[in-house]
Parts: structure tokens; C-alpha cells; sequence
């Protein structure tokens, strides 16, 4: 049995709960993205619901716009899902208790999103429904290096108007 002094207890349990509060966000994000890679989000899935709501909203839409018009659906998700992939990221390296992470955030979450964005793909080559693309990773990327990007920018501006104040 290990010896463990009481008051240290408390630190940890407080300690643990900060780290999953940071970085369980992003886990789960991460869980999401590899569920939208499976067969459950292919074209012929998310067409059943994009397809119906369209033309409830315009009803005289061709099908060539129809296809177009999910086609670009399908592409702002891949950016969108991995600029909150970058917004998360972001949050969970900026805040980490590691120095190392803290400084480097941006080089981490940027390193991050291509290795999920290219394991994102290889995996769809193995779903039958799927088909992978480097050019989905590429707006993968893109989606999650614009989210790390503002926050650059954005914390850069916080640190600059921190150091007019002193």
C-alpha cells in the first residue's frame, strides 16, 4: 500500500480535473472527427439529409445544383470540423501545465491537425463508402491552421496591449 500524505490528495484529484476539463474537449472532438469518417457520413448518407432540406427551402433547384450545393456542404464541413479541431487545440496547449506546450502551441496544434487530417483520410480508404483525398486533407488543414492563426493573432494582440499597460 503506498503512503500518501492526505493533503496532497486534493491537489491531484484538483489537478487531474483541469487536465480533463483542457484537453477532454479535444479527445472527444478527435472521436467525433473519426466517426464522421465512417460510412455514416458519406455522400449518399448525408445526402438523404441535405438533398431534402434544399428543396424544401428552394424547391425548384436543379439537380446539377443540388449536387454542386452538397458537394460544397461536404467541403465547409471538413474545414469547419477542423477549425474547432484548431479552436480546441488551441485551448488545451495554450492553457497546458507543460511549459513546452505552452510556448510551442501553435507548432503542436499545427502538427496535430495534418497527422489527424492524413490519418483522417488513410482511414476513409478503407471504408467502402468512402473515398479518401489528400485534397480533403488539404482543406482539413487549411480549416484547422485558420482557427490557429486567429488565436495567433488574437493572443499576440492580448500580450502587446498587456505590455502598453505597463
Amino acid at each position: 500500500m503506498i503512503n500518501r500524505n492526505i493533503a496532497e490528495q486534493p491537489t491531484e484529484n484538483y489537478s487531474l480535473r483541469r487536465r480533463v476539463w483542457r484537453y477532454g474537449p479535444l479527445v472527444l472532438w478527435m472521436v467525433f472527427i473519426s466517426f464522421a469518417s465512417t460510412s455514416e457520413f458519406s455522400a449518399v448518407n448525408t445526402s438523404k439529409i441535405i438533398r431534402p432540406l434544399l428543396l424544401w427551402l428552394f424547391p425548384n433547384l436543379s439537380e446539377e445544383r443540388l449536387a454542386v450545393i452538397h458537394f460544397l456542404a461536404r467541403k465547409a464541413a471538413h474545414f469547419t470540423e477542423y477549425a474547432v479541431l484548431g479552436l480546441l487545440a488551441y485551448r488545451a496547449l495554450s492553457a497546458s501545465s507543460r511549459a513546452f506546450l505552452r510556448r510551442s502551441w501553435f507548432w503542436m496544434g499545427t502538427l496535430l491537425i495534418v497527422v489527424y487530417a492524413l490519418l483522417d483520410e488513410y482511414h476513409q480508404s478503407f471504408v467502402p463508402s468512402r473515398t479518401a483525398s489528400i485534397y480533403d486533407s488539404l482543406i482539413d488543414v487549411v480549416g484547422g491552421l485558420t482557427a490557429l492563426i486567429i488565436f495567433a493573432i488574437w493572443s499576440d494582440r492580448g500580450r502587446q496591449k498587456g505590455a502598453h499597460l505597463r
